[in-house]
């Protein structure tokens, strides 16, 4: 016993045997330091993207001037879009389920751009309010339906089923192909497809609201530049060519819309005391949620290039701000005009 305890092979066995045990423990440690914390990430909602990687980037929003309150990266937005009819066939081409914005070639017809987009002429020509004899012109921007009937803009009042009769269109098919909860999640200023709608035979006038050239203030941060004048639909863009910057509430109201779609990328759409409706899309990411009430000035998401912009990419970052139901007093100005300096 004597020669085996003097024996070194002995002490570098237990020292091995030792160094394996504490091995094994830290490992197990880490790993179930490891599961825990993929386990958080994997629940949350903050920091996973929808295709379930984690985000890149994180930003904060300050709560009240107390808390800061961590808002979802841009992957996360998952908006319901515009989505096809299985049982109906519309001429909905598989590939596209939204509204487009589609800039005319040479020597396109309407019915060349109808053909291409696999819906009716009549559908180019009452979404773009024109007629059997308009032509078209290069370069000109033509409102995309993904199917062929109409569209309708969501007014105050309004319900599901009186939209439906008055374009002899079926309340169903409007909920399914807007995807919507239920006939009743409608809002003001929405936009509406309108699948197999007709164009209506006395098309509706509202008064755009008048708004006084304080009413809003400008939705960036200076210098805020106008990048493009009035465009669809009733939209100036905004850029001082700085992504991430703060978008804010042109006017105070309450938040109707946060959500995502292919041409606008991240939005936010807000409801005002007075009727109108403002929209800012392109958002790289929001801090805002439906029913919120927001004041004038406060932060509802950051400048992006989500959706389609022109460039694509970081160089496309800028701010689509659209008014419904009202004058944009932005579109008096030129472009490359310079505000709140």
């Amino acid at each position: 016993m004597r020669q085996l305890s003097k024996s070194p092979f002995l002490y570098l066995g237990l020292a091995t045997l030792l160094i394996g045990s504490l091995a094994g423990f830290l490992l197990d440690k880490n790993k179930s330091n490891f599961s825990l914390a993929k386990d958080v990430l994997d629940d949350s909602q903050y920091l996973i993207f929808a295709t379930g990687k984690p985000s890149e980037q994180i930003v904060f929003a300050m709560v009240d001037g107390t808390t800061l309150q961590p808002s979802a990266p841009p992957a996360l937005a998952q908006g319901r879009t515009l989505a096809s009819l299985e049982e109906v066939d519309y001429g909905l081409s598989q590939a596209r389920k939204e509204i487009e914005l589609y800039i005319v070639q040479k020597d396109e017809t309407v019915s060349l751009v109808a053909q291409k987009f696999g819906i009716s002429n009549e559908t180019v020509l009452w979404a773009n309010d024109l007629t059997n004899k308009s032509i078209l012109r290069v370069g000109q921007e033509l409102v995309i339906l993904p199917v062929s009937g109409t569209m309708h803009i969501v007014k105050s009042g309004e319900t599901l089923n009186g939209i439906a009769k008055l374009y002899q269109a079926k309340a169903k098919d409007i909920v399914d192909f807007n995807e919507l909860a239920d006939d009743s999640n409608i809002k003001t200023g929405d936009f509406l497809v309108i699948p197999g709608g007709l164009k209506l035979k006395v098309v509706p006038k509202y008064n755009p609201v008048p708004l006084p050239n304080s009413y809003f203030i400008c939705p960036i941060p200076s210098p805020c530049v106008i990048s493009q004048g009035l465009h669809w639909f009733n939209a100036v863009d905004f850029s001082n060519n700085r992504c991430g910057d703060p978008v804010f509430a042109a006017v105070g109201g309450e938040v109707q819309r946060v959500s995502f779609t292919q041409v606008g990328g991240n939005f936010v759409q807000v409801l005002h005391s007075n009727g109108v409706v403002t929209y800012y899309g392109h958002l790289s990411g929001t801090v805002v949620g439906v029913g919120q009430k927001v004041d004038q000035g406060q932060v509802l998401g950051y400048v992006g290039h989500t959706g389609q912009t022109v460039p694509a990419g970081e160089a496309g970052c800028h701010l689509h701000f659209d008014v419904r139901f009202g004058v944009n007093s932005f579109s008096k100005y030129p472009v490359g005009a310079k505000l709140g300096r």
